[in-house]
């Protein structure tokens, strides 16, 4: 994956190194050159010096390969307005952004861009969204180690036990709607067509968990 990072504070240097160990292809754009110092020396990815909405510097940063575009200065404005051309003219597929003031969440979320918030929370929570982006959580537990998430089972699981599904001290199914109806799965419980599914997953499974749902979610 191709990702554009823009600001080298503490979530975008954390951000970015992760993604870059991971193998991703990560540049990552500050206006201030000293800010590179946040990078460790091995860093693999780019570092680009100037603003994130200048069509330039985007442009020099590969943008129109990119598969992901992420936000995180120090500024509000300056993360809206770089996220908005990100997604509506270079039409980035993964385009999130962070906030300082809540009140702003609804102006980010009629342009349709996901906002996090507070440093530790928001590198997680951003690294979940770019390489999970069809496992969305409902919550997030302590600073992102857990969470819940709702998913439809794939058709082909039908007629196996729910607790086929657990993996101990990594993914729990805990919750089955169907038809209108929840109820909690007892060891004897088979899936049946159409069953979603609420797991309790803990965040290093998601990936085993995604492989295991990939039909279904289309990867």
């Amino acid at each position: 994956m191709k990702a554009i990072i823009v600001g080298c504070g503490r979530v975008g240097s954390t951000l970015a190194n992760r993604l870059s160990v991971d193998g991703h292809d990560v540049c990552v754009i500050d206006r201030e050159p000293e800010t590179r110092e946040l990078l460790p020396a091995a860093f693999r990815g780019r570092f680009l010096v100037g603003n994130g909405y200048h069509r330039k510097v985007l442009d020099e940063a590969g943008i129109t390969e990119a598969a992901a575009f992420v936000a995180v200065t120090s500024g509000d404005n300056t993360n809206i307005v770089a996220a908005r051309i990100a997604r509506e003219e270079y039409r980035v597929p993964q385009v999130i952004a962070r906030i300082y003031d809540p009140r702003r969440a609804d102006i980010y979320r009629d342009f349709g861009i996901p906002t996090v918030a507070s440093v530790r929370w928001t590198v997680t929570r951003i690294q979940q969204m770019l390489l999970h982006r069809y496992v969305s959580p409902d919550i997030t537990f302590g600073n992102g180690e857990a969470m819940l998430l709702r998913e439809t089972l794939p058709a082909w699981f039908a007629g196996r036990p729910f607790t086929d599904l657990n993996v101990d001290g990594g993914i729990h199914a805990t919750v089955v709607t169907r038809g209108g109806r929840a109820f909690l799965p007892t060891d004897n419980c088979l899936a049946e067509p159409d069953d979603e599914v609420a797991f309790v997953v803990a965040t290093p499974s998601l990936g085993r968990l995604r492989s295991f749902l990939g039909k279904e979610l289309g990867t």
